[in-house]
């Protein structure tokens, strides 16, 4: 047997955009084919987009994916290449998540899938049964439309079981197609599960996985890639604004087969069950000495190659940057509009979005249609224009725009980051004080009710000075809402530019945020990332974008704002959360789970005692801020947490927040516990 070409694809495929996604489905195929690719394996439930939801309940879902495979079908783009193609079918009125096999405009299998994915984000077995009829195969009778073109009737309609088993009859390549979206620092499992599927047992895997944000707060990862043997041969990237890419490999089949010459594995195979075999007058590979193109066949493509990873902080430059590009193009909006405080959290949203300008101009540079003609769109150039985006920050001029909003309690120090850090990456930016806005708030309060509200500062209450503090917040929002409708008609242009949120992951788990204040956005790019995270990534941009304004939003002390400044007080996060940033991580664990697993990472350095009261009060204040995570901004999920309420963190919002039985028994074990501590020890892992 000789060579054998082989592929795997990411699409940039879009939730119910059938023509967009049939599309970029016929692409792949004409490049695989282009390429002298005889197979072509596509992402999960790429014609309707994996991100259906709710939607694949829908009859219309699943009618319009057998009219885009009818239309796939009635073309001549399958002749001559084998595709494997995602769609959900519905099979004796129950809905499967499947796999069709087609070929030369007919249909050789449809493959359903068993394990179904039902965790964290995912939710499959709400819309899809898996099938549970593990090495059968019944007929399925194929819609009419269908059966017009490829004049079939019934079909064969099976599973097969795990690689292992299937390698062992004798089957030497394994395709996934997936739908796995991006977290931070999860490539490397994914991977490692790749080649372990094949080092022991030996065979090709192809891996196929959709790219980009196909409508909602996850971003697919792609990273398609070929593995042969245990070994990586191709891999794709893993972030991309390309709406189509191909991964190929030239391999060869024969190593394949002398990988699996084990005694061991021999005798195993020899007592393997059989699986069900559908035959096809098609051979993958012509043979070493074949018709094939010459070029393909005097030596082997497929190099042995190392898996490439980014560093978390590159993922942050990436992942939300791609996904605030698929945002921001498929919602046809003109832009980002961001509140600048001068702390590290809105920084990091801008800098973020500057990373968008930087790929958008890499892209364009490369000639990449269909991101020029977006970034034409959006910044109002007519239809024949021959604008380019070439420079990162002139992009960054037409589509983002940056304020900083002050009042009284603004410092110098935060109204200058803002404006520096806006000159350098190019956003349009406007700088006001809204002082009479707050003013005019307060007094009509007091016009109305006789009583005119302190800060604490001032001799007021606590709720006086809470209510003070909310008015600037929440006057943010009105005003970022009010600039980001008509910023663009100042600038006279068309259309409306989309809020972007700031708050961080930790503040969201803590609850330290005013309801409807600025971390009420259309979107929010850092919502899933933790403050340490961010620190880092503000530290890689700073070299890696050449921003040196990016060491002064290091070293500040992160503070609202929000209360008047004197000689001796100044607001600052940590001492208003009563805990430092480093605390805050979810453990999936309640009170008195949290306070054990404490008290071994941090009996060096607190006491029982100490811990137990951080620890309560972190789940005080999670307890009664909890109702804020019911209207919290759609955030890229980054994390392996997230306190996204109703899609990911599925916990009640009204809570009895002083926890009387669990704190009572963490009381009552802190008490006799001894006291290790040791207070001269170093406490960088809390501080």
């Amino acid at each position: 047997m000789g060579h054998l070409i082989t592929l795997a694809t990411s699409l940039n495929q879009w939730a119910l955009d059938f023509q967009g996604n049939y599309e970029r489905i016929i692409q792949s195929i004409t490049i695989a084919k282009e390429r002298g690719a005889t197979l072509r394996v596509g992402p999960e439930l790429e014609i309707p987009g994996y991100g259906c939801y709710d939607h694949f309940l829908e009859g219309d879902t699943i009618l319009h994916s057998w009219e885009v495979l009818a239309k796939i079908l009635a073309s001549d783009d399958t002749m001559g290449i084998v595709c494997d193609i995602g769609m959900p079918v519905v099979h004796k009125n129950v809905i499967y998540n499947c796999r069709v096999i087609v070929h030369d405009k007919q249909i050789l299998l449809i493959r359903p899938k068993m394990w179904l994915a039902n965790d964290g984000n995912y939710r499959e077995m709400r819309y899809f049964t898996p099938w549970m009829k593990h090495r059968q195969w019944e007929d399925h009778f194929l819609p009419r439309i269908i059966q017009t073109v490829t004049k079939q009737h019934v079909h064969s309609y099976s599973a097969s079981s795990p690689h292992i088993l299937m390698g062992l009859d004798g089957v030497e390549i394994f395709t996934n197609s997936s739908g796995s979206h991006h977290e931070l620092r999860k490539l490397y499992t994914r991977i490692e599960l790749i080649k372990e599927a094949t080092l022991k047992l030996g065979g090709v895997y192809l891996y196929a996985n959709q790219q980009g944000c196909d409508g909602d707060r996850l971003y697919y990862d792609g990273c398609a890639m070929i593995a042969m043997n245990g070994h990586i041969v191709a891999q794709g990237s893993q972030f991309s604004l390309g709406d189509v890419e191909v991964v190929t490999a030239t391999i060869d089949i024969e190593d394949v087969r002398s990988h699996r010459t084990s005694r061991s594995r021999g005798l195993q195979a020899a007592r393997s069950e059989v699986f069900h075999r559908i035959e096809v007058p098609f051979a993958l590979s012509s043979g070493k000495f074949g018709e094939a193109d010459g070029a393909m066949t005097l030596g082997i493509q497929a190099k042995l190659s190392g898996a490439r990873f980014h560093t978390p902080e590159e993922e942050i430059a990436l992942g939300p940057a791609c996904w605030l590009w698929d945002y921001l193009r498929r919602s046809r909006t003109q832009g980002y509009f961001v509140p600048l405080s001068g702390g590290i959290d809105s920084c990091a949203t801008a800098v973020i979005v500057y990373s968008m300008c930087r790929l958008v101009v890499e892209t364009a540079r490369k000639g990449d249609k269909q991101v020029i003609a977006d970034a034409r769109r959006m910044v109002g150039e007519p239809e024949d224009s021959v604008y380019v985006p070439l420079d990162p920050h002139e992009f960054c001029n037409k589509i983002f725009h940056t304020c900083y909003m002050g009042t009284e309690n603004s410092s110098v120090e935060t109204r200058k980051r803002a404006k520096d850090l806006s000159a350098a990456i190019g956003s349009y930016h406007v700088d006001l004080n809204m002082d009479t806005l707050v003013t005019s708030i307060r007094d009509l309060f007091a016009f109305v009710t006789g009583m005119r509200p302190q800060f604490r500062a001032h001799g007021g209450s606590g709720a006086e000075n809470l209510a003070l503090q909310n008015i600037q917040a929440r006057l943010r929002m009105l005003l970022a809402y009010l600039f980001a409708q008509l910023l663009p008609w100042v600038r006279g242009r068309q259309g409306a530019l989309l809020v972007l949120g700031s708050a961080n992951v930790d503040e969201s788990l803590r609850g330290y945020l005013t309801k409807y204040d600025c971390s009420s956005a259309d979107i929010n790019p850092i919502g899933g990332i933790s403050k340490t995270d961010l620190k880092k990534f503000i530290a890689y941009a700073r070299d890696a974008f050449d921003i040196p304004i990016l060491n002064e939003f290091l070293s500040a002390i992160p503070t609202a704002e929000l209360e008047p400044i004197s000689e001796t007080y100044v607001q600052a996060d940590e001492a208003d959360m009563g805990m430092t940033y480093d605390e805050l991580s979810w453990r999936k664990c309640g009170p008195y789970g949290m306070f054990t697993k404490l008290v071994h990472e941090w009996g060096s350095f607190l006491s029982p005692v100490q811990i137990a009261e951080k620890v309560k009060h972190f789940f005080f204040e999670y307890a009664r801020n909890r109702h804020k995570m019911t209207t919290l901004t759609p955030s890229y999920h980054a994390e392996s947490y997230s306190p996204d309420d109703n899609r990911f963190d599925l916990r009640p919002f009204l809570y009895p927040s002083r926890f009387p039985w669990q704190f009572k028994k963490i009381d009552e074990v802190a008490a006799v516990l001894p006291d290790r501590s040791n207070p001269a020890t170093d406490k960088t892992r809390t501080d």
